[in-house]
């Protein structure tokens, strides 16, 4: 059993990078650009970090992007900044993104939601900021993944709610795709795995994309629909205990 959970440590380690899936996110915001055929696009990187994603398609497109990110580290909004990235050091969960509506062509939220709670005020402001036909693409920990099956199997935590860490919720693909597209203010048009432990590269390249329902990390393309109004609205017709609540909750 210890011979286990230490080969998955050390996949942790060595092979965090594949996590992030940055080669399909540039894949989807390439693939993106070829259909809409403009020259300038908007980004917003929501918990941008130093600007990976963002810097790396800027790079690999001859297109104009105007590139932002939300980041609260002070050294990685120093070197986004420094990259041309306008950041906005704000708590996502609290504060409206000062920007106005229908601003963004694509949103980015990259190992971001399973760090925090209030999800719908985040959902709805990704739905106002971004454009009718715009993408949003979310990269999240697979709780339902090949080595976190194991680690409860063998009465272990799964690392990606390790209690001793920051992430405080769990995903898999079902349970968020539903969430995503309650009430039709978005729809996930493919779904993608990166990463799985406690493979090393290439063969857990390959399982991934066999597998992206047991890899590490589950990446969602998703598209705005025509729905108007913001997901937040979907409070009104629930009784979930949220500040971000229209109506308080009456006691029992």
């Amino acid at each position: 059993m210890f011979s286990i959970i230490n080969k998955i440590k050390n996949c942790v380690v060595k092979y965090h990078y594949l996590n992030y899936g940055r080669g399909d996110i540039l894949d989807w915001c390439t693939a993106f650009f070829q259909k809409q055929g403009r020259d300038t696009y908007t980004i917003m990187d929501i918990g941008c970090g130093y600007g990976h994603d963002l810097k790396n398609i800027r790079k690999s497109t001859v297109n104009k992007i105007r590139m932002f990110g939300i980041e609260i580290n002070k050294s990685a909004i120093h070197i986004c900044e420094q990259s041309n990235i306008t950041i906005f050091p704000i708590d996502i969960e609290k504060t409206a993104i000062p920007i106005e509506d229908h601003f963004f062509d694509i949103v980015i939220m990259n190992q971001v939601i399973e760090h925090t709670k209030e999800i719908f005020f985040i959902f709805s402001e990704v739905s106002r900021i971004l454009k009718p036909d715009g993408i949003v693409i979310i990269g999240v920990p697979n709780l339902a993944s090949f080595h976190n099956r194991i680690l409860l199997f063998i009465g272990q935590q799964p690392t990606c709610i390790d209690v001793l860490g920051p992430h405080i919720r769990g995903f898999t693909i079902p349970s968020l795709k539903k969430f995503i597209e309650t009430d039709d203010y978005f729809h996930v048009s493919e779904v993608k795995g990166a990463n799985f432990y406690p493979f090393p590269p290439p063969l857990s390249i390959y399982l991934s994309r066999a597998f992206p329902g047991l890899s590490v990390s589950i990446l969602f393309l998703v598209e705005k629909t025509e729905k108007g109004g913001n997901f937040v609205d979907i409070l009104i017709k629930r009784k979930f205990e949220t500040v971000y609540r229209d109506e308080p909750i009456s006691p029992q």
